[in-house]
Formats: structure tokens, C-alpha cells, sequence
């Protein structure tokens, strides 16, 4: 057979990648694991305090946050927003703004670090979205920054955390 024969007989055939198996939550016992949490941990405290002091405390300024909306009629939307932007969204006012997330998953190495974990979101106390979080992170000068954020949305199979 000759070997573009072969080269195009492989073009037809593909072989599936199997998908990466779920990051496995790390209990915070170490303090390596812990000074990571710490950022995300103040973020959401931010958020919860309608606090964008306390939100951009933590974050690069050079950063920001992405995030894919999987909308209730299935259009799905990406948007980008710079750190002001976010925090300016959590400004005091009249609503209450709670996420919660659980089993987050930790990886790090050397002054890099993310962290994957769902999350759910209310607004005055009623649930509104949920989805997974990721954050990404740096460490400079032995502090940890969130550099980048991304997370999805949707409004549909969200757990009652």
C-alpha cells in the first residue's frame, strides 16, 4: 500500500479521546492548599459583603473574568469583563449576592495555581444560577492573586446547595 494511500485512509478514522476523569477535591489541610483558597475564599466574601474593595484586594489588576451563559431558550452567550467591571457589579445596593462552592479542586506548582469547584448563586436568598468555577492564580512576592477567572451559568439542573 502506498503511504498516501495509507495518510488517506487515516483521515477517515479517528480514534476518541477519552475525556479526563474529575479533578478530585483536596481536603485544605496543608498550607500550601489553604494560602491558594485564600484569595478565592476573600473574593467570595467580597461578593457577599457587596464589597468591591474587598474583591479587587485579591485580584490582578491585569486580569478578569469570563464567563458562558448556557441561557434558559439553550442560546449561549461568552462574556468578558475586566475586574472593575466585576466588582462594580457587587456594589452596595439593594440585593443580596451569596455563591457557594463545594468540593473545590486544587492543583498547584511553583507560584501557579487554579481552582475548579460548582457553585451555586443566590440573589436575596433565592437561588438564580449555578455552574463550575475556575479560578486561576498567582503567586507573587509569597501572596496569592487571582489573575484570571472563568466560569459557566446555567439556570437548569442547579443543585440546592
Amino acid at each position: 500500500m502506498s503511504l498516501f494511500l495509507a495518510a488517506a485512509l487515516l483521515v477517515d478514522q479517528t480514534t476518541p479521546i477519552p475525556k479526563l476523569p474529575p479533578a478530585n477535591p483536596i481536603p485544605l489541610a496543608d498550607a500550601d492548599t489553604g494560602a491558594v483558597m485564600a484569595p478565592v475564599t476573600a473574593f467570595l466574601a467580597g461578593v457577599a459583603a457587596s464589597d468591591p474593595k474587598a474583591i479587587l484586594a485579591v485580584v490582578r489588576a491585569d486580569g478578569g473574568a469570563t464567563y458562558a451563559a448556557e441561557n434558559p431558550d439553550g442560546t449561549r452567550t461568552i462574556t468578558r469583563r475586566s475586574w472593575a467591571e466585576v466588582a462594580a457589579r457587587f456594589a452596595p445596593g439593594a440585593d443580596r449576592f451569596e455563591e457557594r462552592i463545594s468540593d473545590p479542586a486544587i492543583e498547584s506548582d511553583g507560584d501557579i495555581a487554579m481552582v475548579w469547584a460548582p457553585y451555586t448563586f443566590r440573589i436575596n436568598g433565592t437561588l438564580h444560577h449555578c455552574g463550575v468555577d475556575h479560578f486561576d492564580l498567582v503567586r507573587e512576592g509569597g501572596t496569592w492573586k487571582i489573575a484570571n477567572a472563568s466560569w459557566s451559568s446555567r439556570t437548569t439542573g442547579c443543585d440546592a446547595q
